[in-house]
């Protein structure tokens, strides 16, 4: 049975005492989008969850965007922040890291990247399981313990431990995020999760301010009698940004209260509990709702003869939180889904195989091609990096503002920006003096957070709500996995030539080609 037939069960009975009823809860002409009522009209394998979300996403719109998600908009930035902060950080510290430790750079890489891993797969699966609260709330905590931690490690073995444990909080963020953030936003304000990442480019900007004078001025001049003493500038900037995390985390749990995720509450047969987060952020708004739960449970009621659904009880780390491999199968029950889903892991994967490779040793790029044009000392080397951030920040407003164009969308930026990033990879081969190989990377910097805002947006608005932790955590999983390889690459490849830049680039622009192929655009869609 199609939603659509559900709703027109319920309107039959809708006469009936046992069905109230539902004027505006099925339009038929959604006043968000026009006739497309969400980005599985052409059918979803589930139904009745298809319907019930359809209710919740009405409710919501009715709300409308308010106090609560402007909220939601800072504390789940936080996560774009610290996705950004940390995975740079490795290539920030590494130069004066490795030379007072004297070991192999592209380990320090490794290591945070197997923690990313870990983090992607455990948070991402499991929110599905347990909900977005305590992994929204946890998150957060583990980085900034563990990255003030690192700040006093006695050797490179505890230090590249202590990152990778960083990994593991800071690989949640964006899969959790990403999902609690749509989980709340009205239809009509769904293009403020690519905007979100604008986050993550003002993580990159104040690492690289607080990484600049520190390890400029606070640091060996080479490898040779490199003691701890004279080496501090690495270790007071974990200290300062572990600070700085630990700080928002404070934020997300004393001051702000997360509600959990209605349409996830509602997957699980818990419509109660949901139509109360309904109403908590409506009071929270300053409006009132007036969805009920009978309103919620009649699509239960049209596809199991005017009977309501048993309620289920679905306790934190309790039997019925057990995971099986049924989130992962949802997202694969039609073949129009699994060709989504594994165009995005593919996407994800490729992304994060060529631009790991190429940003993790950026810093050491920019310095060993500035000593060939003798400028390369670590001033020049830091300043360059504050430079780069800063062109990400415009960078996250226009991505924002292309993915709602008529004709381009999601998948046609998504496709451009990465067309874009990997020319301006390939651009900077030609680089004869390091201003140039500067100006050649702003253009590669710029384009690749609206490559990354888009891609950070796109999949979990593809993704239905119930199995959306486990498809972010999948395609992050992907991201990671490939992560892992671009250090144990570069422990191999020669990264004085311009080979590695050659390769980041054509995958880079093979992966925007992939995004033509998804055979769902969100824009003007709701997400369910």
């Amino acid at each position: 049975m199609s939603v659509n037939a559900i709703g027109t069960q319920i309107r039959s009975k809708s006469s009936d005492s046992t069905f109230p009823p539902l004027p505006d809860t099925f339009p038929d002409v959604s006043p968000i989008t026009g006739p497309a009522i969400d980005l599985y009209e052409d059918g979803y394998n589930d139904p009745v969850y298809q319907a019930k979300a359809r209710i919740l996403n009405r409710a919501i719109q009715d709300i409308g965007m308010g106090r609560y998600q402007w909220y939601l908009f800072v504390v789940t930035g936080f996560g774009w922040f610290a996705d950004s902060v940390w995975p740079l950080l490795s290539g920030l510290i590494l130069t004066p890291v490795v030379n007072e430790f004297h070991f192999n750079g592209p380990f320090l890489s490794l290591a945070s990247n197997l923690g990313l891993l870990v983090g992607a797969v455990f948070w991402g699966l499991g929110c599905d399981i347990w909900g977005r609260r305590w992994s929204f709330n946890v998150t957060l905590f583990i980085a900034g313990i563990f990255g003030l931690a690192s700040g006093g490690a006695p050797s490179f073995v505890a230090l590249a431990s202590l990152i990778a444990m960083v990994g593991v909080g800071v690989g949640g963020n964006l899969p959790v995020d990403s999902a609690v953030f749509l989980d709340f936003v009205p239809g009509s304000h769904q293009y403020l999760l690519t905007i979100l990442s604008i986050w993550w480019c003002l993580g990159q900007l104040l690492s690289s301010l607080v990484a600049w004078p520190l390890i400029a001025y606070h640091s060996c001049a080479s490898a040779s009698h490199c003691t701890r003493s004279d080496n501090m500038g690495w270790r007071y900037l974990l200290f300062i940004l572990g600070g700085i995390t630990l700080s928002l985390w404070a934020v997300r749990f004393f001051v702000f209260t997360l509600l959990e995720s209605p349409r996830f509450l509602s997957g699980i047969g818990r419509d109660a509990d949901a139509i109360e987060v309904i109403h908590k952020l409506a009071k929270f708004n300053g409006k009132t709702s007036s969805i009920t739960v009978e309103e919620l449970e009649a699509p239960d009621r049209a596809t199991s003869g005017g009977r309501s659904s048993s309620p289920k009880r679905h306790n934190v780390l309790s039997k019925s939180s057990k995971y099986d491999t049924g989130h992962i199968k949802a997202l694969f029950a039609t073949p129009k889904m699994a060709w989504s889903t594994s165009l995005l892991i593919t996407i994800w994967g490729v992304i994060g195989l060529a631009s790991t490779l190429y940003n993790n040793f950026l810093p050491y790029l920019l310095s060993s091609r500035g000593t060939v044009f003798g400028d390369g000392s670590l001033y020049i080397t830091y300043r360059n990096q504050v430079v780069l951030s800063v062109i990400g920040v415009p960078a996250a407003l226009l991505a924002g503002w292309a993915v709602e164009l008529p004709y381009i969308g999601r998948k046609g930026t998504l496709a451009i920006a990465s067309g874009l990033t990997g020319t301006f990879l390939f651009a900077t081969t030609t680089a004869q003096t390091s201003n140039q190989l500067l100006g050649w990377n702003c253009g590669y910097v710029f384009f690749s957070n609206i490559m990354y805002g888009v891609l950070y947006a796109i999949s979990p608005e593809i993704f239905p709500a119930k199995d959306r932790g486990t498809g972010n955590g999948l395609t992050s999983t992907a991201s990671r996995v490939f992560g892992v390889l671009a250090p144990v690459i570069a422990l191999y490849a020669n990264l004085a030539t311009a080979v590695p830049v050659y390769i980041a680039g054509a995958l880079i622009m093979f992966a925007g080609s992939l995004a033509l192929l998804l055979p769902y655009e969100p824009r003007g869609k709701v997400s369910i």
